[in-house]
Order: C-alpha cells, then structure tokens, then sequence
C-alpha cells in the first residue's frame, strides 16, 4: 500500500507540472499572437495633408493630389521633360503627388542647428516632426517615453539627397554621413526622443513600412519593446525615380495611379511620411490609451526566383496573404476589404487582382464581396511610405464606417478574371457600418525586390469605441510658426486638477518660441470652435496631461467655453484678457520640494483650498485618518478652527498639522504635473519630505509627527527660538558666552541662523544684537527648544515609541538637513527622527549640495513660504544666479 500510495502521490505531483506546462504554454501562445492596438497616427500627405483628418477629409472628398514637378529642388525642368519613354535622362511625366513644403524643417523645435538640419535628408526630418505629432494624436508626452523600451521601426531608402559633391560645401561635411544615412532614419528618432528599444530602418523598397510594421509586432509580443513607432517616408529629392521608370515605361504618362483600372499605364510617384503609435492590446488597454483599430496578424514571404527581380509573383502573394490570415486566426470570408498594393501597372495590377480573387474572392458567406480599392489612386505610390498611408487609410475607414471610392477606376481593367470570384472593385464609396459583425481588413504592400506582406486589420474593441472624446490640436511642429501643426487625439475624462467646483477651467499651452505660442492658441482657438461638442475640462485635461511643457507658456482661464474661446483669440492676436497669464519658464535643471518647519503655519491654512481643491481635500482627509490613532483633537476641526478644537499655537497641535497640510499640497502640485527629483526638509518638514518621497508610508509619518511633537511637548521647556540675520560664524561666537543655555538650532543660508534656547538666555542674547543692530525675529511657537540639549531626555522615548515604523526605499532621495548627505529610505528609522529633532538643522549645506548637483529649482511646498529666500541666497552666494525658487 504504502508503494500504492507513492505513486499516486507521483501521479498527483506529474499531473499538476503537466496543468502548470500547459498554462505556461497557453500563455506564451497567447502573448505570441495578442493583437497589436494603434493608440496614435501622424502624416504628411501630398494634397497638403498633415495630419489624419485631413487625410480623411481629401479621401471621403474624393480629391486627387497629384500636382507638378516641384520648383524648389534644383531639378533642371527645362531639360528634364520628354514625351519619349527612350529618350535618355528624361521623364514622359511631368507630374506626381508631392509635399511642396517638404524643404521646410523646425529645426529649432528639436535642437538641431541649422548647419546640420541642411546635410539631414528631409525623409529623416519630416520623420522626426511626424513621430512627435503621432505621439500627441495619441495622447502621450514625448518627455515621459525618455529612457524606456521604445522602439522605432521605419521604412526608408535613400532618394539621392546629398549625394551632389557640389553641395557639400559651407562647413557641413561633417554632418553629412549622419545626413544621409538611412540607418540613421530611425536612429534619430530614438536619439532624439530618448528611446532605448529597438531603433532599425528597413528597406524593402515599396513594401517597407509595412514590413516595419511587421516586425515591429514580433518585436512587442516577444517583449523586446514596450511600444513602437512605425512608419515610413519618402521624400523625392531628385528625379531619378521619374527617370528610371520612364526608361522601363512604368511610370503613368499623367502621374496618377489608376489603381484596377482599364486605363492603367504606370504607378503615379509620389512621396508622403506616415508614423503609427502602436503597443500590445493589453498594455494599451492598461494605460488608458483610445484604440483606433488593432492589427490582428501579418505575414512577410519573398518571390524568390520568378519571372523576374522587380517581375510580381502571384503565387507568392497568395502564400502571404494565407499565411497572414493564418496569423490573425481568421478566415478570408471575415475579411470586408482590401486595402490592395494597387500599384497601376499593367503587368502588376492583374496579378494582384487574381492572387486576390483566389483568396478572398472564393466561397464568401452572405452575398458579401471583397471590396477592393487603392489609397494610390487619391496621393500617388508614396514608395517606403506606401504601406502606412493603406494601413491609414483603412483605420480612418474604420471609424468613420466608410470605404471610401477608388479614383480612376470607373472601368475596370480587362485584364482580370474578375467573374472568377466575389470580388468588387470599389469605383464608389460604400458604407462599412459597426454593429453587423467584427469589421475587419487586410493591407498588402509588395516590394520591387520581391519582398511581400499582408497585414489583418480589426475594428477597436467596442469599449474603447464608447469611451474616448476628441481632443484638441497638438503642439507638434510648423515651420511658418516655429511650433506645431493640429493633430487629432483623442481625451480621457476631465481631471480635478484642471477643473474647479465653480465650472472654470484652465487650459495649459506652451511652445519653444513666443511666435509659436500664439499660433499654438489660434489653431487651439480654430479647433475648438469647428467642434461644438468639445468640452471646456476634456480639452483642459488633455493639454495639461498629454502634452509636453515648454519654455513659453501661457494659461487660459474661463468659466465657460466663449469666455475660454475669448482669452485664446486675445493670446493669439497680442491683445490683453485679464483670463491669461503668459510668459517664460525659467528652465533650470531638476527639481526639488521644499518643506518647512516652524513658522510656515497661520490660522486658517487651507480651508479655502480644501474647498475648490478635490486633489488637497481627499490627501487631507487621508492624512486625518492617519493621524486619529496618534492625537485627541480633529485635524479638520482645528484647520477650520472649529468651536472646542485646539488652536494652532503649541507645538503638538501645529507639527502634526503642518505635516497634514504640506503632505497634501504636495499632491496638488504633483496633481497638476510638477514632480520632484529630490525632496528636502526644514527640522519636522523632513518628516513631511520622507512622506512624500515614500520613505514613510502616510500611517508612519503621521506617527512620527505626532509622536515627536507631543514628546518636545512633554518636557514643558520654557524657551523660544529666534531667527538671526547673520553669518553661521559670527553667531556661533556670540552665543559661546551662553554655554549650553543657548544652541544654534539651524544653518538656514549665508545670513540666516536660528538660535533656540531658555527664554531669559535668549532675551539677554536679543538685547547683544539689538546692541549691534543685528537684524533679527521670534520663531510664532512657545515652549519650544528643539535642536539643543535640552531635548536629549527623549531619545529614549522616540525610540521605544517609534521601534514599529518601517522606513522603505522611496521613490525619489531625500538630502539630509540632519548629515548633509543623502538619504535612500531605511535610514529613517527612530534612531534618526531623534536626531532630527537634536542636531542642528544644515539647511544651507542641503540646498548647496543640490545646486551642485545640478538641481535649478525648488518649490516650498507650505502654507506660507519661509524658505525660499534662504534658498536664493544660498545660490547668490554659491554664484549660480540661474535659480528657480517658487513658493
């Protein structure tokens, strides 16, 4: 029995690691094929596009943006025309789709000079530009993506800028190689943004931001990235495209693509850049971000040895397609539509057509066809951008629930079999509505060198079609203006910290230059007014949340949506509002909080705050409930100075509630945006910094507080404190004559010392510098000594009373006012609040330490600012005159 009962406990024990493998793998599976969310699109798009409205707006339009030869980019268009395809070093067609401020760069906004802005290939500028306005479309800052596991896949191929040895002139050489490098397409976004995922360009000719797309995908669900940046561009910077396709009589004579068409005679060239933000399903569902659509599965294959190097291949095309449904576990009946490669020549279109009609065309449930069109046919073939601009298209299809028309194609080619199965072309718009079934999509994209891929596309998940709102134009960037154009992103619900109880909001813009703040508010101003619905606390929450902060700034307040509308025309036309506020941040490296200890506090500190401020009055009612265990009387009762409670005069009634009151002003500010990099306190402020910072959870910083403030009181000391206009020194030389009847309690600047001790002691010590006309103020407390002697009996209090606090790392560093050195967290224990509350306060040794680690501004975060004058004479004193203190 007892074998019996062995192996059935080793049956048990196999049993269970087989349940655990099979988890594991389900999970892996799972995570192999989760869907990819695109949470932001950016674009520039011939026809004048720049952003995705607009390109919405030209393809429901039915517009054609395809124009002439460009002026501006020294090709020689005199000579460069000839109508016969064999004539050498010329183009048949004199037309194409192109971005005529294509040469236009800020390239200020990003810190590039203008040396080497010149030498950078404007497929890598209009990239950079276009990746900031993505990530404004969908709602996130720039700033926050800094350091993480970003990543940015791009396609692109060199187009011939630079290559002129006559243009390498002027002293910008040395930028060249990094100019015109195509790896360095996708690296500069990275090093431009900070962002340490995976940062590779790729270029598979017209297939390339497709295969981007791809591989940006495996390179998610294998967590090699957090999230991607995806695109592509092309910009045509000489005409060797139009040239060499001339020879081989693939280009259209009228440079438009004639996408399924029976007048097909070529592909229309044309140039555009197009950026994705995409990010796993789950992660986005996570942080919150609006889904556009999701990618459910694609595929890459190759030709390989077919009919020809640039030759189509239609098996190969079957195979991708398959493959890619077989990816998105879908069947090709659940697919609506096409978004085919369309490229408009004669050999290719077929081909396409009949690798299409094989696939989706075949056994289609419900008399439903394949609807098939081309964004070619509206902006031209965008080469390494081509496969985003289809992958656009069809996500604004989706939620605009129409496919839109196909131009140029009212007859269809002859070329196709097209009664070989259910397949349409769409000559016209068709509507694509939500709610009958899943919507979904497929995008192809075939290089010239063979390489192929197809993508399924699927409508968002209907929560997150129902829980988003529009939100107002981004900052990205505007050569005319020196900032950025309107993007269209989508808001989050409304934030306190931006909306008041009396309706008022405020709406936060800023921008690198003054001319770019005040075109930032007129097309704010022009947004807004062309949407009706927009609220005044979404577009309020999406500037002060999604956007980046820059050095000019203004802040808009109303009432209502006319008063707000008003201070924006009166910021963008230079006129005066009393509802804004405008000017320069002082920009100055990180940032510190500030918290005070005595003599910050007065009589009715923070009733009319907790009234407007739902952030301040939930942190001070959880602050209360912390501090209940620790003190008789109530924080709220004494904070509004209720009948029976204490007043806020004894040390033991005003600590713990300066702790509660800084505690919960630090949550506005960080509410609002403003963060610390450091946190500092004044004497019992360190308890409130040590809070903040989490080095003390909220429960142990209200022990600590109440704990050592009724213990000082306990030793019921008859004495005070006195601040002194004075040198550290000088001080400490006069008060020798007193012995241990007097103490220097703090160091708090170059001049600014305090001295606690005996009440007599320190009159007759007042009356030595009033002698020598010593500037000098009593500290508003009574029977209080700290930082003396005096108060050395508690240590062994502090310590049996506080033995159960449990001090952790916390999330920013502390600078010891009690060492000068810095803190991490677990030094906090008992043992240091007692010589907190014994040693000399080193204020000015803390605040010279952060300047020299580059700190440049420091925020007293206290009911009346007490510190901030210490801090800026420090700073004159220690010759660094670019200080921002705020208090």
């Amino acid at each position: 029995m007892a074998n019996e009962d062995r192996l059935r406990d080793y049956l048990k024990l196999v049993t269970a690691n087989l349940r655990q493998v099979r988890r594991r793998l389900a999970e892996v599976e799972e995570r192999s094929q989760e869907p990819i969310a695109i949470v932001g699109m950016g674009c520039r798009f011939p026809g004048g596009v720049q952003n995705p409205e607009e390109l919405w707006r030209l393809l429901s339009d039915g517009s054609d943006a395809i124009g002439p030869f460009p002026q501006d980019r020294g090709w020689d268009l005199e000579n460069l025309y000839d109508p016969d395809p064999d004539h050498p070093g010329t183009s048949y067609a004199r037309h194409g789709g192109f971005m005529y401020d294509a040469t236009e760069f800020d390239a200020g906004f990003f810190g590039i000079s203008p040396r080497e802005a010149v030498t950078m290939d404007p497929q890598q500028r209009l990239l950079l530009e276009v990746s900031w306005e993505a990530l404004e479309q969908a709602g996130i800052d720039a700033a926050s993506l800094r350091g993480s596991r970003t990543g940015v896949f791009a396609g692109a191929y060199s187009q011939g800028y630079g290559t002129d040895p006559a243009a390498q002139s002027g002293g910008s050489e040395g930028h060249l190689l990094t100019g015109i490098a195509t790896s360095v397409t996708s690296g500069r976004v990275a090093f431009t943004l900070g962002l340490e995922g995976p940062a590779v360009t790729i270029d598979t000719a017209c297939s390339s931001s497709l295969v981007a797309l791809h591989l940006a995908a495996q390179s998610l669900r294998s967590g090699e990235c957090s999230m991607a940046l995806v695109g592509g561009a092309t910009v045509i910077s000489s005409p060797s495209v139009f040239v060499g396709f001339s020879r081989q009589r693939g280009t259209s004579v009228d440079g438009r693509c004639k996408s399924f068409a029976a007048a097909a005679d070529g592909s229309g060239w044309a140039e555009g850049v197009g950026v994705l933000v995409v990010e796993r399903l789950s992660d986005a569902r996570r942080n919150g971000h609006r889904i556009l659509a999701v990618m459910r599965g694609s595929a890459v294959n190759q030709d390989g040895a077919s009919n020809g190097l640039t030759a189509p291949n239609g098996p190969s095309q079957q195979r991708v397609i398959r493959a890619a449904l077989a990816n998105a576990g879908v069947r090709a009946d659940e697919i609506d539509a096409v978004e085919a490669h369309g490229s408009a020549t004669t050999l290719g279109d077929p081909i396409e057509a009949e690798a299409l009609l094989a696939t989706y065309g075949q056994e289609r449930a419900g008399g439903r066809p394949l609807w098939l069109g081309s964004v070619k046919s509206n902006i031209g073939h965008t080469q390494a951008a081509a496969g985003v601009a289809g992958v656009m298209k069809m996500v604004l299809a989706l939620q605009n629930e129409q496919l839109p028309a196909t131009l140029h194609a009212d007859e269809p080619t002859p070329h196709v079999e097209w009664a070989a199965g259910d397949v349409k072309l769409l000559n016209e718009a068709a509507a694509w509505p939500t709610g009958e079934h899943v919507r979904r999509a497929g995008v192809s994209s075939f290089g010239m060198s063979g390489t192929n891929v197809h993508i399924i596309l699927e409508e968002a998940p209907a929560a997150d079609d129902e829980s988003a709102a529009d939100e107002p134009a981004g900052e990205g960037t505007d050569e005319e203006t020196g900032e950025a154009p309107a993007a269209e992103v989508e808001a989050a619900p409304a934030a306190p910290a931006v909306l008041e109880q009396d309706g008022s909001a405020a709406w936060l813009l800023s921008s690198r230059s003054a001319e770019g703040l005040t075109a930032q508010a007129a097309r704010l101003r022009d947004w807004i007014s062309g949407r009706p619905g927009s609220t005044p606390e979404d577009v309020a929450w999406s500037l002060a949340a999604t956007r980046s902060a820059f050095e000019h700034r203004a802040v808009v307040v109303g009432g209502g949506r006319e008063e707000l509308l008003s201070g924006l025309g009166g910021l963008a036309f230079g006129t005066r509002s009393a509802s804004v506020v405008s000017g320069v941040a002082r920009t100055g490296g990180r940032r510190a909080f500030v918290f005070a200890g005595q003599g910050a506090q007065w009589v009715g500190m923070g009733r009319e705050l907790a009234q407007v401020s739902p952030v301040f009055a939930a942190r001070l009612a959880e602050c209360e409930a912390a501090l209940a265990p620790h003190v008789p009387w109530s924080l709220s009762g004494v904070l509004a100075g209720a009948e029976g409670a204490p007043v806020l005069e004894a040390a033991d009634i005003v600590q713990p509630v300066m702790w509660a009151v800084m505690v919960s002003l630090a949550a506005v500010w960080e509410a609002a945006g403003v963060t610390p990099d450091a946190v500092l306190g004044h004497s019992q402020g360190e308890i409130a910094a040590a809070t903040v910072a989490g080095m003390l959870s909220l429960e142990d910083g209200a022990r600590v507080v109440a704990v050592r403030a009724r213990a000082l009181s306990s030793l019921q000391l008859q004495g005070s404190m006195l601040s002194v206009v004075m040198p550290y020194a000088s001080v400490r030389e006069i008060v020798e004559g007193w012995g241990e009847r007097l103490s220097i309690a703090a160091v708090n600047g170059p001049a600014a010392v305090v001295v606690s001790g005996e009440a007599e002691a320190l009159a007759e010590f007042e009356r030595e510098l009033a002698s020598r006309k010593v500037m000098r103020w009593r500290v508003p407390v009574t029977d209080f000594v700290a930082h003396s002697p005096a108060v050395e009996p508690l240590e062994a209090v502090l310590a049996e009373e506080l033995a159960g606090i449990a001090p952790q790392a916390g999330r920013v560093p502390m600078i010891s006012t009690v060492t000068g050195e810095w803190l991490t967290g677990p030094e906090a224990d008992a043992g240091y609040w007692f010589a907190n509350l014994r040693r000399m306060v080193r204020f000015e040794e803390a605040v010279r330490t952060l300047l020299g680690g580059g700190y440049g501004a420091f925020v007293e975060v206290s009911p009346h600012p007490v510190l901030t004058a210490s801090v800026t004479e420090t700073a004159e004193d220690a010759g660094i005159a670019d200080v921002l203190t705020v208090g």
